[in-house]
């Protein structure tokens, strides 16, 4: 009996240490590089001459390569395991920050961040497919919810410590360190990762592929497509680069305040992670399925964006914390979409549901800029609050359409149909 109790301890350190760090790793730098460019924004501005629209179009390449390599992702790592997928992505991050680090003109700096943003596109749903394979199904929205406060870990140190490596060296000389931790990170999930070997064979790729296109014609899918677009896009688009002009143009904070309300506010995204994987597993116990506890969160979050949009005068930390807060409840759709298919078609779900995630984020992100740039107030001066205004009640606009139609009853007799493929 003692022999057994301690292995137990022995076998949840082994799958942490072996398993879970070296993709949270993964994952950190895949928010970092997420959200550096709201603390590199200015720096942008002046050494390169961008105006608004193409640094949000600059950023959002990110996005859009991420959620452009969302489809064959899922077959990928269906058909060749998350381990080796996103170690080899991996070195793609790195390729790309290095050319971010060298580029002089927008061309450059974009195919950087577009290869920063393939790179990176595997490490949360490689994990999220990992821990479906090593963990039981009663923890997995927990291990999630600290997989993804390990992300949030990752948009703190995109804050304040980078706002203070700025102050020692220049933002290339960053970006070239990032890129030596991509290659590190990858040779530890090649080779410290184990391999597992009881899983079922994989589908012929012809099967695979129509399996995908069965996904993709499933009313269940579009039923939450539309939220993943505007809820979960759009804390990716405002935190990874509009919220520090904001508090630049509209608080009128200075750079260092900038860039600690930024920290508070990656740190309220990170509780926010596991308060709502918490949240939903306990509730959950008692009966309250998870998408109700999802609906709740983004009722919230879109009451903190409508006190964006009015911009209140004074103290704006607490509104940004509820921002940040209740802006990741949105993840806990991942969990329940995932409930709506088979388990093997598990990784193109999430994949799938992923590029909607992330075509809203470049959608919002680019768009903000385009309109924000109407009301710019002169080089180096920054944008007028008007536009903040025009575009976070936009933001408002989308998202309480997309939550009617995410919680519009429906027949559920038809959400769980076998594919027909």
């Amino acid at each position: 009996m003692r022999n057994e109790a301690q292995a137990v301890p022995a076998a949840v350190t082994n799958r942490f240490s072996r398993i879970f760090l070296p993709f949270a790793a993964g994952y950190f730098l895949s928010y970092l590089f997420r959200n550096v460019n709201a603390v590199i924004a200015s720096e942008l501005e002046t050494d390169v001459g961008m105006s608004a629209d193409q640094l949000g179009l600059l950023t959002g390449f990110y996005f859009l390569a991420f959620a452009c390599f969302q489809l064959p992702l899922g077959v990928l790592l269906d058909r060749f395991g998350p381990r080796r997928v996103e170690s080899l992505l991996l070195l793609i991050a790195g390729a790309g920050s290095l050319t971010f680090a060298a580029g002089q003109e927008l061309a450059t700096l974009s195919v950087g961040r577009a290869l920063i943003g393939v790179g990176v596109s595997a490490c949360l749903m490689a994990s999220f497919k990992t821990f479906s394979q090593w963990f039981e199904p009663h923890r997995l929205p927990l291990v999630n919810g600290y997989m993804l406060a390990c992300g949030g870990l990752g948009a703190m140190s995109a804050t304040a410590p980078v706002e203070a490596i700025l102050g020692v060296t220049t933002w290339r000389v960053l970006f070239v360190g990032l890129a030596m931790a991509c290659v590190v990170v990858a040779a530890v999930l090649w080779w410290v990762v184990p391999e597992k070997t009881n899983m079922t064979k994989a589908e012929p790729l012809r099967r695979q592929v129509a399996a995908l296109f069965h996904i993709l014609r499933s009313s269940v899918f579009w039923r939450f497509a539309p939220a993943a677009m505007v809820f979960s896009g759009a804390p990716m688009a405002i935190q990874g680069l509009w919220a520090g002009p904001w508090l630049r143009d509209v608080a009128e904070l200075d750079r260092n305040a900038v860039a600690q309300h930024l920290l508070l506010l990656a740190l309220a995204t990170t509780v926010g992670f596991v308060a709502w994987g918490t949240l939903a597993e306990r509730l959950g116990r008692l009966g309250i399925k998870p998408i109700k506890v999802a609906g709740a969160g983004l009722v919230l979050f879109l009451l903190s964006v409508m006190v964006l949009t009015w911009q209140p005068t004074g103290n704006v930390l607490p509104v940004w914390l509820m921002f940040g807060l209740c802006g990741t409840s949105g993840t806990l759709l991942y969990t329940v979409i995932s409930t709506q298919f088979e388990v093997a078609l598990l990784g193109r779900v999430i994949t799938a549901f992923n590029l909607m995630v992330f075509l809203g984020a470049f959608s919002l992100q680019w768009g903000i800029g385009l309109v924000i740039g109407f009301w710019d107030a002169g080089p180096g001066v920054g944008y007028f609050a008007t536009g903040y205004q025009v575009c976070f009640g936009l933001v408002v606009c989308l998202q309480g359409l997309a939550l009617i139609w995410l919680l519009w009853p429906r027949d559920s007799s038809v959400s769980r149909r076998r594919p027909d493929y």
